[in-house]
């Protein structure tokens, strides 16, 4: 039997999601649950230099704590660690919860002394933790958020709390009118028909889960812009250019390449005002997601990078998901149908 705790004591929170981009923002909804049930409460997320402005832009998160080494691996992992532990210990929290589990944080959470410490049962990390829930990741049985939110309603449970508000998306958004007034100098730049409906096709995978091949992107975005009034934008990081510029060659008609070098706040807000998002499973595709657009992704079937795994955080209307067949290899991307996908994206969305 838990024991209660009192929810008086639990003044500041603090969340651990410090690995990619992708993972953070599948974290939203948990971050979400927290703040709307426990608002006097001052909830910290912990999370990787890169990841950091993403993690300012969540209205859920009141401080967002920088992890001074996100590798474990790190040749300075004692350094490091003791580093983490007098951050925690200048901040004096109540509670941790680790939504990703590491034996660095779980040590430096420990040596901090924070009272309530919550983590998955996974892994020789689990024993810095007095709190604990068996979740089985790696089986993949429902959406990585879900795990998430399952640890935020775990405090909840210890605090005799019943989730007062269910949470919906969009779990990210800006100002209506600050989206307009970009879009239109959006399509005044590229001279985009203020008709057309735009498609932001996303090619790069980020080092993530296998991608579909420049050749099948090209092939999806020709199908697209076929028989309907679509300007297809191919957005990319610079390290992605590459790859973009080969799949924007192959498109025959309306087509935009947008560099993605204004930073991640900047990107976001071009999505906002997309009709459709179109990648594989990588972190842009979960901005999408966050922001509540309409998504086309193209996952494989291997068990840790599934569809229902790395499920985006959009409205379940506007989800829609490929994979290989069962009748070929669980990351062979070259047998998923583009033509039968551009169908059903055209159908549902377009």
């Amino acid at each position: 039997m838990q024991t209660l705790l009192n929810a008086k004591n639990i003044k500041k929170i603090l969340v651990v999601r410090n690995d990619k981009l992708g993972d953070l923002l599948v974290s939203f909804s948990a971050l979400a649950i927290l703040k709307k049930n426990l608002p006097d409460t001052e909830i910290h997320l912990l999370v990787s230099q890169y990841t950091a402005p993403m993690a300012k832009l969540c209205d859920f998160i009141d401080q967002v704590i920088i992890d001074p080494a996100t590798q474990s691996e790190n040749p300075q992992y004692f350094k490091e660690t003791s580093k983490l532990t007098k951050r925690l210990e200048q901040q004096n929290y109540d509670a941790i919860i680790s939504l990703v589990s590491t034996l660095r944080v779980a040590v430096a959470a420990w040596r901090a002394s924070i009272p309530t410490r919550i983590a998955p049962a996974s892994k020789i990390a689990q024993l810095f933790y007095n709190h604990r829930i068996t979740q089985r990741r790696s089986r993949s049985e429902q959406p990585e958020h879900r795990y998430n939110q399952e640890l935020a309603e775990y405090l909840l449970s210890l605090l005799n709390i019943v989730p007062l508000q269910t949470v919906h998306p969009p779990f990210l958004q800006f100002h209506a009118e600050q989206i307009e007034q970009l879009k239109q100098d959006f399509l005044q730049k590229h001279t985009i028909p203020p008709g057309n409906l735009l498609v932001v096709m996303h090619p790069g995978s980020g080092g993530s889960a296998r991608n579909l091949s420049a050749q099948q992107f090209t092939e999806l975005a020709n199908k697209l812009t076929s028989e309907r009034d679509i300007t297809i934008i191919i957005s990319h990081s610079p390290d992605e250019a590459g790859l973009a510029k080969q799949v924007f060659a192959g498109i025959t008609r309306n087509k935009v390449l947008y560099k993605s070098n204004q930073g991640l706040e900047q990107f976001c807000k071009h999505l906002q005002f997309s009709d459709c998002f179109i990648s594989g499973s990588t972190g842009p595709l979960h901005i999408a997601g966050v922001l509540d657009r309409p998504t086309a992704a193209f996952y494989t079937r291997r068990r840790s990078a599934t569809a229902l795994r790395w499920q985006t955080l959009n409205s379940e209307d506007r989800r829609l998901a490929f994979s290989p067949p069962e009748s070929s290899s669980a990351e062979d991307m070259s047998s998923i149908n583009i033509e039968e996908a551009a169908k059903q994206i055209s159908k549902t969305f377009l």
